[in-house]
């Protein structure tokens, strides 16, 4: 398991389309070797993972009981 401050923590709830994709690629392209992305998200980002998917990033979405998506994304 990965130590707790290796993970980048944002929250894009509330934000209009484009913008959390925007802050969700502008922050993986910050990330060092090692750190995940932990991303909050009000729905699930089904654009968003065929971008990982292509760009060598693995993803993994739990839906919350407060109706929320986390992403937690690292590189291959």
């Amino acid at each position: 398991m990965s130590d707790p401050a290796d993970i980048v923590d944002i929250d894009v709830c509330g934000l209009e389309p484009p913008e959390p994709m925007e802050r969700v690629l502008d922050a993986l392209s910050t990330l060092q070797p090692g750190q995940r992305l932990r991303v909050l998200i009000p729905r699930e980002p089904f654009p968003l993972y065929r971008i990982l998917d292509n760009n060598g990033y693995l993803h993994e979405t739990t839906s919350r009981q407060d109706y929320l998506y986390e992403v937690l994304i690292w590189q291959k």
